[in-house]
């Protein structure tokens, strides 16, 4: 079934005037197994920038990263009639694995729930929201998306473990270049119209529409470089891909 075809309606709420959503890859919450050093980093940096502003407020989506991984490998090395929704599922259940431990990490910031439906109403309590994997067929970062539309963030920044958006996978291709920056039609024709669960493409075809129909703009950054994180949220020069019209 093809899920674009019937995207879901979304409650839209009073906008925020200074929230920002992070699309944080699972890539860099646990590459293989859960990155400490890097969430200690990311932590601190994180907390420094909302102390800087009491206005701030920050959506966290989280990905599967390496649990999403080796579960959705086995599943599939152990069964011959393997089906996407079984494996998309196991990528939900990691990512709401990381979520909890994202949430759990900024403590009284994050008072809300882990959201699991980025389409239900609710209100945002704290200084953090932390969201996971919703259902098959939608990655974390078409919830990153919805999110951005329900919160009236204008731009959704992907960190994960490339810096910038290549002409092609650069560890394949010798000759594929950077882009500094790039349209909405060359993402879309660069990762495709179809969700596969896990797919290595630097964003979620299907996010990708939806993001290009609300005309927001689309940031993707080494999520590990925390001093250009930082240059990205005070909304300096940051070294990376802006997607936009």
């Amino acid at each position: 079934m093809d899920l674009w075809t019937q995207p879901p309606s979304v409650d839209i709420i009073c906008p925020m005037q200074n929230v920002k959503v992070i699309s944080l890859g699972g890539s860099i919450v646990a590459p293989d197994k859960v990155d400490s050093e890097f969430l200690k980093g990311f932590r601190k940096m994180i907390l420094e920038y909302l102390e800087a502003d009491d206005s701030r407020r920050l959506i966290f989506v989280t990905g599967g990263g390496g649990p999403a991984r080796t579960w959705q490998q086995a599943y599939k090395d152990i069964c011959n009639d393997h089906d996407a929704d079984s494996q998309d599922w196991i990528g939900v259940a990691a990512t709401r694995l990381n979520a909890s431990l994202v949430k759990g990490i900024f403590g009284g910031l994050c008072p809300n729930d882990v959201v699991i439906d980025p389409t239900l109403d609710f209100d945002f309590k704290g200084k953090i929201l932390v969201a996971a994997g919703w259902k098959p067929g939608f990655s974390s970062d078409f919830d990153a998306v919805i999110l951005a539309e329900k919160f009236g963030g204008g731009t959704v920044i992907n960190l994960s473990n490339i810096a910038k958006v290549y002409s092609a996978d650069p560890k394949l291709d010798p000759a594929a270049v950077p882009y500094d920056k790039m349209s909405h039609a060359q993402l879309q024709e660069l990762v495709g119209d179809e969700w596969v669960p896990g797919k290595n493409v630097p964003f979620d075809p299907i996010a990708t529409k939806k993001a290009t129909e609300l005309n927001l703009k689309i940031i993707i950054a080494a999520g590990k470089d925390l001093e250009n994180l930082k240059e990205l949220l005070e909304e300096r020069a940051f070294e990376g891909t802006l997607i936009e019209e």
